[in-house]
């Protein structure tokens, strides 16, 4: 599936809601605003179905088992010899996913800016402007890779990569590599490497494990029960990150198990040919691979000026306090409780859509 979808709406249309962004959370709020009748087009700067997913490295695990990795209406099958499905199975079930509810997606289109337009949002994007009475933004975190400004950085003479540019152990067999991140992203692309390459891992603090048996499943209900303790005036039970920082998937657990993950503390700077850390010690490194994180990609969203001092947009739930008509989904639990993964973006999909239909007097 390339190019344009047909699905009715064209540039300049007037819409109930413009869903910017075609990934898992731009489908879950498209599954429940069609439920509810109102008329939307999703916006997909990708020329295929998946979302970030298709873009990930080869080896990649979810955190739980299909059933547990589904969005609204619609449970992910069953991986056939996995308990854990890749990344291939989760595009295959997004694109089922949209195809399946009829999903009025258009690609692709890169939206640009979105501006305040008497009672509409204005949304200009490289093939025209919609007009909407209200806009979800869904456009997640995998596109807005960051690095830290180590010290050395530009001088290091070998290849740098963040985890977006990361596909597997393919050319990297037998070469010094540095993997710098403890967290899932790191400990699972460390465990990729730790066979055929000469593995630095580096983390900023002793990496912590989650148990065993513990996996995306009780982290969404933790989550969950977090939500709902803030929300009736309890204490703060602490966020997923109070119970450790890497699910153990089987290719973690056995690479730690065999004594392949060893972290080193995080080195003070980079030398032109590897790392060094406080008390002089060097590693030499042909590559070093980033799991450093993401920041919302956001930047469509400036002309509203909405940014609060930190650049944080403030939220009452999925809405923006300066905007009621914009809502935000999937850039982490500032925007929903677990809203960055599949199981987790259904409830704040289901809130703004309903916030919506409400907002315009159609429920």
């Amino acid at each position: 599936m390339t190019g344009h979808r047909i699905t009715g709406h064209r540039p300049t249309d007037h819409v109930d809601a413009v869903v910017i962004g075609g990934g898992q959370a731009g489908l879950a709020a498209g599954y429940h605003l069609r439920r509810l009748g109102l008329d939307f087009v999703v916006l997909d700067a990708q020329p295929t179905p998946g979302g970030a997913w298709q873009h990930t490295w080869d080896s990649l695990h979810l955190f739980s088992p299909a059933a547990y990795s589904s969005l609204p209406g619609r449970l992910m099958p069953p991986q056939p010899g996995r308990t854990y499905p890749d990344a291939a199975h989760v595009v295959t079930y997004l694109t089922d996913y949209e195809q399946r509810y009829d999903l009025p997606v258009v690609r692709p289109v890169r939206v640009e800016a979105v501006h305040r337009d008497g009672d509409h949002l204005r949304v200009e994007a490289d093939s025209g402007t919609w007009r909407a009475r209200t806009v979800v933004s869904a456009t997640g975190t995998w596109w807005r890779p960051f690095v830290p400004a180590v010290p050395g950085r530009a001088e290091f003479t070998g290849d740098q990569l963040h985890t977006v540019d990361h596909r597997g152990p393919a050319g990297l067999a037998g070469r010094k590599v540095v993997v710098v991140g403890g967290g899932n992203s790191g400990a699972q692309i460390a465990a990729g490497l730790a066979y055929d390459t000469q593995l630095t891992w580096v983390t900023l603090r002793e990496p912590r494990y989650l148990a065993d048996d513990i996996d995306g499943r009780a982290l969404f209900d933790h989550a969950t029960a977090r939500r709902r303790a803030l929300d009736e005036g309890g204490g703060d039970t602490g966020g997923v990150a109070s119970l450790g920082d890497i699910v153990a998937v089987p290719p973690v657990r056995e690479a730690r198990d065999a004594g392949l993950l060893k972290a080193q503390p995080m080195f003070t700077r980079l030398t032109p040919t590897g790392v060094e850390w406080a008390d002089g010690t060097t590693a030499e490194a042909d590559a070093i691979i980033w799991c450093t994180g993401f920041r919302p990609a956001l930047s469509h969203l400036a002309p509203l000026g909405l940014r609060g001092p930190r650049g944080r947009i403030p939220m009452l739930g999925t809405q923006a306090v300066g905007e009621p008509r914009l809502h935000l989904l999937g850039y982490g639990d500032w925007t929903g409780p677990a809203s960055a993964t599949l199981i987790g973006v259904g409830r704040p999909a289901r809130e703004a859509a309903r916030a919506i239909a409400d907002l315009l007097g159609r429920r």
